[in-house]
């Protein structure tokens, strides 16, 4: 017999958001192409997806917290420790889903800026160690199919049993990771068309709130990283270049000011802006088709974020917007 659906843990009213203008999300008519990559749990939704439902339907948050020291510690991979939590489940996936919708609150500021990405035909991919089906009904849920099926979701897939008994990750790579991100960046960039017709390099932007996200982050040409968070303060410890941000509000203020910049600069001097020369080996995308979509590229071993930070790191800093605006569009030499 299935058990039944374990009821999540209250939810503290919200206080209504101060009244604002919204966003302007029309087109910026800009050149230059732009990709954004995303985490999903704790950057577009403030909380963990898997933590919800290992927490409520399956092994516990302290057995949850022990899998997690033996990954840290190195005693287990991640693909391990995922494997033991996902068999621990057991609930129909409608059932999660419905403490899911409850338990998680998504960035206030996130529809407005996935729909000004949308109208300037900036490519929105999430990247993410979690399940696909999840994320993409939790997105579904939130901010509408329409609009979800904008947004590439770079994740595993699952095997998931009708009556919720067995829940397992169909692993998108035979690595301890399960996803290997770089090899998802050599995957896309088979179909990406190497060379541009006019030597435009799209510009990435990564999104991000946590340490796990710094093999990814460290390759994209801007890096917003939440305020308050691991990923700010590892960046201010080790002097790596970021912009901090409290809602998705303030990354497009931010992508707008970097984008007019950018455009200024690049037809100013009638020569391309150039960013970071490491990227720019992968990065040339054929104009004359529509951009593809790249999983942002990390280590084969990403937990080593965690066990060997300084091995991420870069001598500059740029602790304010305008500073890290200046630094994107000024040409490498």
């Amino acid at each position: 017999m299935a058990p039944i659906a374990i009821s999540p843990p209250p939810v503290e009213a919200k206080q209504a958001r101060p009244s604002f203008q919204r966003a302007n999300t029309a087109n910026m008519g800009t050149k230059r192409k732009i990709i954004c990559f995303s985490d999903f749990d704790g950057t577009i939704f403030m909380q963990d997806t898997g933590h919800t439902l290992f927490d409520n339907f399956g092994c516990g948050p302290e057995r949850r917290a022990a899998l997690a020291h033996q990954m840290e510690s190195g005693e287990r991979t991640f693909r391990e420790v995922s494997d033991e939590l996902y068999a621990s489940l057991d609930v129909p996936f409608d059932d999660g889903f419905e403490v899911m919708k409850t338990a998680l609150e998504i960035d206030p500021d996130f529809q407005a800026f996935h729909e000004f990405c949308v109208n300037n035909k900036i490519p929105f991919n999430v990247i993410s160690a979690g399940l696909k089906p999840v994320l993409r009904r939790v997105l579904d849920h939130f901010i509408g199919e329409d609009m979800s099926k904008h947004i590439e979701i770079v994740a595993n897939d699952a095997k998931i049993a009708p009556d919720g008994s067995k829940w397992e990750a169909v692993w998108r790579h035979d690595t301890d990771l399960g996803h290997d991100k770089a090899q998802s960046i050599n995957e896309y960039r088979e179909v990406a068309k190497m060379q541009s017709d006019n030597g435009t390099i799209p510009m990435i932007i990564f999104i991000g709130d946590g340490v796990s996200d710094l093999p990814a982050a460290r390759e994209c040409d801007v890096l917003f990283a939440r305020r308050g968070l691991k990923l700010e303060d590892y960046c201010e410890e080790h002097g790596l270049p970021y912009i901090p941000y409290d809602t998705f509000a303030d990354i497009q203020k931010e992508v707008i000011k970097i984008a007019q910049v950018d455009e200024e600069k690049t037809h100013g001097r009638g020569l391309p802006a150039t960013f970071n020369p490491r990227a720019n080996m992968w990065r040339r995308v054929s104009s004359r088709a529509a951009v593809p979509v790249f999983a942002a590229l990390s280590p084969a071993k990403e937990e080593k974020a965690f066990l060997w930070p300084e091995t991420f790191t870069q001598p500059a800093t740029i602790k304010n917007s305008e500073d890290a605006t200046a630094a994107v569009a000024a040409p490498v030499a």
